[in-house]
């Protein structure tokens, strides 16, 4: 298993295990929330998921890597970072825009290793803060078992939604 650069030929890989990756993760979406105010915030999850990987590896802002393993394949994950503020004041910040795991292997260690990856890429770059967000509903478990793990420190959130 090995981490490299995100090139375009990846594109196609990156979108479909991220699809496979999130359908879970939008179920248990939709039953957080109700049938009703899950229609109106993602009328075609699919669509939009698609969508934004899309932009988020070509779009240009995040630098964006896959991990790679020929045993299973190619490409079994990906992992996007979009840096903040300035690197001279001290203060740059580093986000985990999006990090996804083919279902097929995860509970790996690929997202363990695509995080740790992302964390020292982003101190490398004088990052003093970094943040990565993700649900509080059972299907985004696994994501913050993997963020516990790398050492993130958890701010509970609450969104509110009202179908009018």
């Amino acid at each position: 298993m090995r981490v490299r650069e995100f090139v375009g030929g990846d594109l196609g890989a990156v979108v479909e295990l991220s699809l496979r990756a999130w359908e879970p993760v939008f179920a248990s979406s939709a039953e957080v929330m109700g049938g009703e105010i899950y229609r109106r915030e993602y009328p075609d999850w699919r669509v939009s998921q698609r969508g934004a990987v899309e932009e988020v590896c070509t779009g240009g802002k995040a630098e964006v890597w896959v991990a790679e393993d020929e045993a299973a394949g190619g490409v079994v994950g990906f992992v996007a970072v979009v840096l903040e503020g300035e690197e001279e004041a001290g203060k740059r910040a580093g986000a985990v825009e999006m990090l996804a795991v083919d279902p097929e292997l995860q509970g790996r260690g690929v997202g363990t290793l695509l995080t740790g990856f992302a964390t020292e890429w982003m101190r490398g770059r004088g990052v003093t803060l970094a943040s990565i967000w993700t649900g509080g509903d059972p299907g985004h478990a696994a994501a913050r078992r993997t963020y516990e793990k790398a050492g993130h420190t958890a701010l509970p959130l609450v969104r509110y939604y009202k179908a009018l």
